[in-house]
């Protein structure tokens, strides 16, 4: 194995090795340069982090913009028998749910408030007392011990069917997909 020796020259650019090549200071920076580029592994997994997080973010939102009218027309609908259902109980007052089936109106009255909304997708609606009614005026009364029966709120368009359900003994209500 031969050994080398290294000396400087009169050029203090040039640093020479005996034996085997000459090499600039210049060159030796850039070998060095090269041999760094790249991206290391954290790098490329924060980046890939960051995608994911706008990700997560924009396509929720592009869903809601292509997505049904109807079923967030019975998640609100759902929302106002759970919050008179709740509020009639806490408070022990009546609370009244008026939904016109000719106008697809639907208002609704606690102890301090009173609200009016449209529901375009309203068809009919089946009480047990009463059955299936599709057309005129419905009142129903929630009282201090909740919905007196059970009453589910038909939804429909072109493409599909809902119904929305609310049980009076659990209280609870669930939106049925493709309700007949």
């Amino acid at each position: 194995m031969p050994i080398l020796q290294t000396g400087r020259c009169k050029d203090s650019n040039k640093l020479q090795v005996t034996g085997n090549e000459l090499k600039t200071k210049k060159e030796s920076e850039n070998s060095l340069l090269i041999t760094n580029k790249g991206f290391t592994f954290l790098e490329l997994m924060a980046v890939i982090f960051i995608l994911s997080l706008f990700a997560a973010v924009v396509f929720p939102s592009f869903s809601v913009v292509g997505g049904s009218g109807m079923k967030s027309e019975a998640k609100r609908m759902i929302s106002v028998l759970r919050y008179l259902n709740d509020t009639a109980i806490s408070t022990k007052e009546t609370c009244s749910l008026k939904i016109d089936l000719n106008s697809r109106i639907v208002s609704w009255k606690g102890p301090d408030f009173e609200k009016t909304e449209a529901f375009e997708h309203i068809s009919s609606m089946e009480l047990q007392s009463r059955g299936k009614i599709q057309e005129g005026q419905v009142t129903v009364f929630f009282g201090p011990l909740g919905i007196q029966e059970s009453l589910v709120i038909h939804l429909s368009d072109e493409k599909e069917k809902m119904s929305v359900e609310l049980n009076q003994m659990s209280g609870r209500a669930r939106i049925i997909q493709n309700a007949k």
